[in-house]
């Protein structure tokens, strides 16, 4: 089975080739999407330079226009080959050391979809930004009350997914907005969702985070809108024999 990484970069020079380099670190067969959303700050420039080194496994896009984390997100999932896709951040904040125990649940065939969880696990976790936790465990309740779902971080950044399961949803937001919409979405489908265990080195504001508390008020109208708009479903794969195949497999090393 091989592995799809999709990054969305936004301004990201000093650390977008560092995270690259520890993805391909990783042992599996894999290939890594980087999509530039715009960056102003010489991430671009760093990137064609890592486009020039020709390593087949990285292809990267640009969008010329800053539209969004969601944006860019649609562009690097729309070019994926793999047969399961995982959101990686370009910041340091995500370790790509945790690949193998985000993975397990799909190659073992037990789950569709997995949430890295920064509050569960022995993980090292930096402790800061008081009141982002705060919001964040609040929007996770809400939204486990209007999905039934029970889990403990619906914001994170780390998400895997079945590529077939990905690739059916339309996905809309093109900021932050992203993670509560698939959240939705993907509850609405009665998929095989998991949660694991993961790392957080979390940045403060200072050293590049950018959400902020205006993602917090869209996240809460994008929970209510897609729980109102959204019509439950059985996700039903379009080929069967390809998708039992990524159920049952182990990911091949690289």
């Amino acid at each position: 089975m091989k592995l799809s990484v999709v990054v969305p970069v936004y301004n990201e020079k000093n650390t977008v080739r560092q995270i690259l380099s520890r993805i391909l670190a990783t042992p599996h067969d894999k290939e890594v999407i980087l999509v530039d959303d715009g960056s102003k700050d010489g991430t671009r420039e760093v990137l064609r330079e890592i486009e020039a080194e020709g390593d087949k496994r990285v292809r990267i896009f640009f969008h010329e226009q800053n539209a969004g984390k969601g944006a860019a997100l649609r562009t690097g999932f729309s070019k994926v080959s793999g047969d399961i896709v995982l959101i990686q951040d370009a910041d340091l904040e995500y370790t790509p050391e945790d690949y193998p125990a985000l993975l397990k649940p799909i190659t073992d065939g037990v789950a569709d979809v997995v949430f890295g969880s920064r509050f569960l696990g022995a993980g090292a976790h930096r402790c800061h930004l008081f009141w982002h936790y705060v919001v964040n465990k609040g929007l996770t309740l809400f939204s486990n009350m209007l999905t039934n779902l029970n889990l403990t971080d619906m914001e994170t950044g780390f998400k895997v997914f079945r590529r077939d399961v990905i690739q059916s949803i339309k996905l809309e937001q093109n900021r932050f907005g992203f993670e509560p919409e698939v959240t939705v979405k993907i509850a609405r489908m009665k998929l095989r969702i998991y949660e694991v265990g993961i790392s957080y080195y979390g940045r403060t504001y200072e050293e590049g985070k950018k959400i902020s508390w205006r993602d917090g008020v869209k996240a809460l109208w994008c929970i209510l809108r897609y729980t109102i708009t959204t019509p439950h479903s059985t996700f039903k794969p379009a080929d069967q024999t390809s998708s039992q195949a990524a159920s049952s497999g182990v990911l091949d090393h690289g």
